[in-house]
């Protein structure tokens, strides 16, 4: 959307948006897939995305945002990617996912080159996204449980809306051709606004072009949906004909003539739809902006309202089963986190100053709830894997937990290294984080580290 908005004056601030829809049983899928009306983990489990859009490819170097966003309470984030055609080309694919699965986050990967073919002559086709996505596949295979290929960002502009059919199809099929067993997004033609129904009406023959009946629909709301009618009408036709829907990329009602989000959220909150707002922060006109400079701690009036609103991202979230390592579904933090010092005790293994030491600080805090955050420091040596326990000393319990496998035995935990963070050179650090509750007091505990 950033980069676009002088373009989408002219075509009514069309940006991007995603619905998810698909039909049918998945048996063939791996990973996440459709079954019926909903978006399911590979245990069978719903998933209804709750994120929002990252300008990635515009912004290599704010990889903390997929931190701050997963910090704020979102399960999913869509990240922009470039082929070469445009932008780029994203040759880091395998680096955004690792970020996304680090900070417990399902990545939704687009390529952004494709947005208005037909009528933006820079635009790539949706053939030519699918070759990116083949030269990229060594780091997409086996990640079918964290990540979401959406083919091509907007694809179709309001030049000849009707090739979207046939050019959908072909990609689709070139995929599944080419050994991929992502689920997979579509977005509408019409700058992803599908005004003239060229997606909503041949939704069907899309979704059976797929031989593992493993795709989704998207569409993006912006000022054509500027009312409650007009969004719940479209919403309507799909569910009727129970396809699985998410509103993936939207904006928000900042003058009379824009996209009315309060009815999307309330919509997609009644009928169990995803949603995936546009967008972090980055964009060419920030009214955009869900954060300034890219600072959490400098939302928004649209950052505020999506992540800290009536249904919003921080109220409905839940995260994919798949990350769940204590209890499943996040209790997630405050917009603005508050806290006092960070509290810093330390731990040595037997072993000495070979082995480990943690640090622990309380992040931010609110009634009932905190975010704690942990460092694991590698002593004079080398260490192949860590554990830290603690036990709290007021009844704190955590309920969730990320780049750390946690368990719980009353008030003592137990937090073990993940597969990407147990090897640290002499001196090198990581960090997990965790959310609980606590009640009365949440003083610190006192840590130990061990060494492996």
């Amino acid at each position: 959307m950033k980069r676009r908005l002088a373009a989408f004056g002219a075509v009514l601030l069309a940006v991007a948006s995603s619905v998810l829809i698909s039909v049918g049983p998945a048996d063939a899928a791996v990973g996440l897939h459709v079954s019926g009306r909903n978006i399911v983990e590979a245990n069978g489990q719903t998933f209804v995305m709750r994120g929002v859009n990252h300008p990635h490819v515009w912004y290599t170097n704010q990889t903390s945002s997929f931190a701050n966003i997963k910090a704020l309470g979102a399960n999913t984030v869509r990240v922009v990617l470039g082929s070469g055609k445009r932008w780029g080309p994203s040759t880091d694919v395998g680096a955004v996912i690792s970020l996304c699965k680090q900070n417990r986050l399902i990545c939704v990967l687009e390529v952004h080159d494709t947005t208005g073919y037909g009528e933006e002559a820079a635009a790539a086709s949706l053939d030519e996204a699918v070759d990116y996505w083949i030269s990229q596949k060594s780091a997409l295979v086996g990640q079918e449980n964290h990540v979401v290929i959406n083919i091509g960002n907007e694809p179709i502009g309001n030049t000849d809306a009707g090739q979207w059919t046939a050019a959908t199809t072909a990609a689709i099929a070139k995929m599944r051709a080419n050994g991929f067993q992502h689920l997979l997004m579509v977005d509408g033609p019409n700058w992803g606004q599908d005004w003239q129904y060229v997606m909503r009406d041949n939704a069907q023959t899309i979704l059976d072009a797929d031989s593992q009946r493993n795709t989704v629909l998207s569409i993006h709301m912006y000022a054509v949906f500027n009312t409650a009618a007009s969004i719940t009408d479209y919403l309507d036709r799909f569910q009727s004909n129970g396809w699985p829907l998410v509103i993936g990329e939207f904006g928000w009602r900042f003058n009379s003539g824009e996209v009315d989000h309060e009815t999307i959220l309330s919509e997609a909150n009644a009928r169990g739809l995803g949603y995936l707002g546009w967008s972090w922060s980055g964009n060419t006109d920030p009214i955009l902006d869900m954060a300034t400079n890219f600072d959490p701690n400098q939302l928004t009036s649209w950052g505020e309202r999506i992540f800290n609103g009536a249904d919003g991202i921080r109220a409905t979230a839940r995260q994919a089963t798949v990350y769940d390592s204590v209890t499943p579904g996040p209790t997630t933090p405050p917009v603005t986190p508050t806290t006092g010092p960070p509290v810093t005790p330390t731990g040595t293994p037997p072993g000495g100053s070979g082995g480990c030491t943690a640090t622990y600080a309380v992040a931010g805090q609110w009634t009932g709830g905190f975010q704690g955050d942990v460092r694991v420091t590698a002593g004079s040596s080398a260490v192949s894997g860590w554990t830290v326990t603690w036990t709290f000393a007021n009844g704190q319990r955590v309920s969730q937990a990320w780049n750390a496998t946690v368990t719980s035995s009353g008030s003592s935990v137990t937090a073990r290294n993940v597969s990407y963070n147990g090897s640290l050179a002499a001196g090198a650090s990581t960090t997990f984080g965790f959310l609980g509750s606590w009640t009365g007091t949440n003083s610190a505990p006192t840590l130990s580290c061990t060494a492996s």
